[in-house]
């Protein structure tokens, strides 16, 4: 019996505000914004991702003490995400002029070139060109 096809289509990021989340990943990081559909009750279903990606971020706005402990500590101190690149050099470049925080220089490893950021919650991502 062969198993299903699977991928990941959606990862949820708690977020402070919808619209300064939206502003941050379309406007710095050059994502496109997919969805941002009105559920009522200050709810919205919104959706960005980077360009040419199958996988989502689900931008969820903290309701309460607990979720809002979690924006930019989702995953305690760990890089979250991995935006991978099919050109480092460029990528980092357009970052870099859109005043995007990187916690390091650009450094070469077996796997390809790489550089940690954060984004606008503090949460660790790393942009990658894999070798």
């Amino acid at each position: 019996m062969t198993s299903p096809k699977q991928h990941l289509t959606h990862v949820t990021l708690v977020v402070r505000d919808y619209d300064e989340a939206i502003s941050y990943y379309t406007d710095k990081l050059n994502f496109d914004l997919i969805k941002d559909i009105d559920l009522g009750e200050g709810k919205r279903w919104v959706l960005v991702s980077p360009k040419n990606s199958q996988c989502q971020l689900v931008l969820g706005k903290a309701v309460g003490p607990e979720q809002e402990a979690a924006i930019g500590y989702q995953t305690g101190g760990r890089v979250f995400m991995f935006l991978h690149t099919t050109d480092f050099w460029a990528t980092y470049g357009q970052m870099k002029t859109k005043d995007v925080v990187f916690k390091e220089e650009p450094r070469e490893e077996p796997y390809g070139t790489v550089v940690v950021f954060e984004d606008l919650y503090g949460n660790l991502w790393d942009l990658l060109e894999l070798k």
